[in-house]
């Protein structure tokens, strides 16, 4: 056995020779061991094995729900407070005076790509035509679903879910495991973040479970993401061709175009990873950080754009004025109508969210981390949390907007509310333009779409053999990176057939509560690392 990169605290084995040579045995094989027996599990009674993750999700919402709300809020103040906080908000991710390696630019493009962008193309009609229709406050009988005085409490809370607490997700990542692993020299791997509380134990089997619970979170939290993505990429293929399996009678994608989009997807994924971050990845981030501004423009070209501009400026004072009753409250009185509706609404909203986040965390926050060396800790936080969080608002005003503005005018008629969640962006379109025009606009979307997709996937598909390999940054052999696409296609394939994007979001919520557990101690690490370095200095 030989010992990779690593600090006087932390050393991570890996093997000298053999298949998995670089690579720690116990982190590269475990997942792959668990997950396979998942493939199987589900493959071999998908409506069982569906019920069953549905009844798992049901139990970890009930009894986990508020720690999934108090941990999230706990991470957005440590965020904004250390930027906030002169002795910390200076601190380098990596050894004073180092130069960033990416421009601004690049640099927020490719944050944004690996974080946000499927979400945001699924959600930016979808989030706030939903809570437009339903919410906590049409629940408490405060506002009027699918009514004029609806609109602030939508972006309200649709905000909630794309602004700063999702994105402190990240960050405490990102920060922690940029200053300690660039600044004191750790390893690459999340379980250097944990490093100042429990020191040289993380070089033996207790780090190794770590990165293996880091590892099967991303693997998770990417399935959720790329579902929704490659049922978004066949309703986007529909609105284009018209082909007719493409979907079903109630207008959903069916399993074959899933599977369909699936292979495309992974396949271009592996392709990219294997050119690595400073090509693949550098490369489609600017292409679709360029496409993305040119669909917010054509929106604030053609679509409602005055109702947009009122919206932005209300959703703003709205979101920041209600963000701490929203990021603490907790409904768990299942005993009325009205309590029951309430936990039912943050389980399928709050809880799913945040649990998605924290899924994603491990990947884009070492991500993160990788192209943020030599940023500043404030420079991090308006990079990867104010700055994205603003993005989302503008997508989510100038696009969703024009979807209620054609909803509350009765153009629409029930048509984008109605609609597949996958499926709303291209009502809106259809409804928007001419034929013509929105086939046009619609072949934008779904190339957008897809270097999103492949964006993320190929993102996760490198920070996974990175954390395998002990930290280890440099190109890895083709056969590791199509053998972890292969077994990510397979783990999404058989969740979408034992119930779809069901199955997908209770496989999530249960396997996100671990590494929850795991980013709470490296925030309370991660401080104490900071204060304790500056103070010595």
């Amino acid at each position: 056995m030989g010992e990779s990169s690593s600090s006087q605290s932390v050393s991570i084995n890996v093997e000298e020779s053999g298949f998995y040579q670089g690579f720690n045995l116990m982190v590269a094989a475990l997942p792959k061991v668990l997950i396979i027996a998942l493939i199987i599990w589900v493959g071999m009674s998908p409506e069982r094995a569906g019920a069953q993750l549905l009844a798992m999700q049901n139990w970890s919402i009930s009894v986990f729900g508020a720690w999934y709300m108090y941990v999230t809020a706990f991470f957005s103040i440590t965020c904004v407070a250390l930027a906030i906080w002169p002795r910390t908000g200076k601190v380098v991710l990596g050894v004073k005076g180092e130069a960033p390696e990416f421009s601004m630019f690049t640099w927020l493009s490719m944050m944004f790509g690996a974080g946000i962008g499927v979400g945001m193309l699924t959600y930016s009609t979808a989030e706030p035509i939903f809570h437009f229709a339903s919410n906590p406050d049409t629940i408490q009988g405060f506002t009027t679903g699918l009514d004029a005085d609806n609109v602030r409490n939508a972006y309200k809370w649709a905000l909630l879910h794309y602004g700063i607490t999702p994105w402190a997700c990240y960050g405490v990542v990102g920060i922690s495991l940029g200053y300690l692993c660039y600044a004191r020299g750790l390893p690459l791997t999340i379980r250097s973040g944990l490093q100042p509380l429990f020191g040289s134990s993380m070089s033996g089997a207790l780090g190794h479970l770590v990165d293996v619970a880091a590892i099967l979170a991303t693997l998770i939290g990417l399935g959720v993401t790329i579902g929704y993505g490659v049922s978004q990429f066949a309703s986007g293929l529909f609105n284009i061709s018209g082909i007719e399996w493409i979907v079903d009678a109630a207008g959903k994608p069916t399993l074959a175009a899933q599977i369909f989009g699936l292979v495309v997807i992974v396949g271009a994924s592996c392709l990219s990873a294997l050119s690595g971050l400073q090509r693949g990845i550098k490369w489609l981030s600017n292409i679709n950080m360029g496409l993305s501004i040119f669909l917010v423009l054509f929106f604030v070209m053609f679509g409602a754009t005055a109702f947009a501009i009122k919206s932005f400026g209300f959703a703003i004072w709205d979101y920041l004025i209600a963000l701490p009753t929203m990021s603490v409250t907790v409904w768990d009185n299942p005993d009325t109508e009205m309590g029951a509706a309430l936990q039912n609404w943050q389980g399928a909203w709050n809880i799913f969210y945040w649990a998605w986040w924290i899924a994603f965390a491990p990947f884009v926050g070492l991500f993160l981390a990788r192209v943020s060396r030599g940023r500043t800790v404030r420079e991090y936080v308006l990079g990867a949390m104010v700055i994205p969080s603003l993005i989302c608002l503008t997508w989510f005003t100038f696009v969703g907007a024009t979807a209620i503005d054609l909803e509350l005018s009765g153009v629409a008629q029930g048509a984008i509310v109605n609609a597949d969640i996958s499926a709303q962006l291209f009502e809106t379109i259809n409804l928007m333009l001419s034929p013509d025009m929105a086939v046009a606009l619609s072949v934008v979307v779904v190339t957008l779409l897809l270097t999103f997709l492949v964006t993320s996937a190929d993102s996760g598909i490198l920070i996974i053999n990175t954390l395998a390999s002990g930290g280890d940054q440099s190109q890895k052999g083709a056969r590791h990176v199509i053998i972890w696409g292969v077994i990510f296609a397979l783990l999404v394939a058989v969740l979408l057939a034992a119930g779809g994007m069901g199955a997908l979001r209770s496989a999530m919520i249960v396997g996100a509560l671990p590494f929850s557990l795991v980013m709470a101690l490296m925030t309370i690490a991660m401080v104490k690392a900071l204060i304790s370095d500056r103070d010595r200095r």
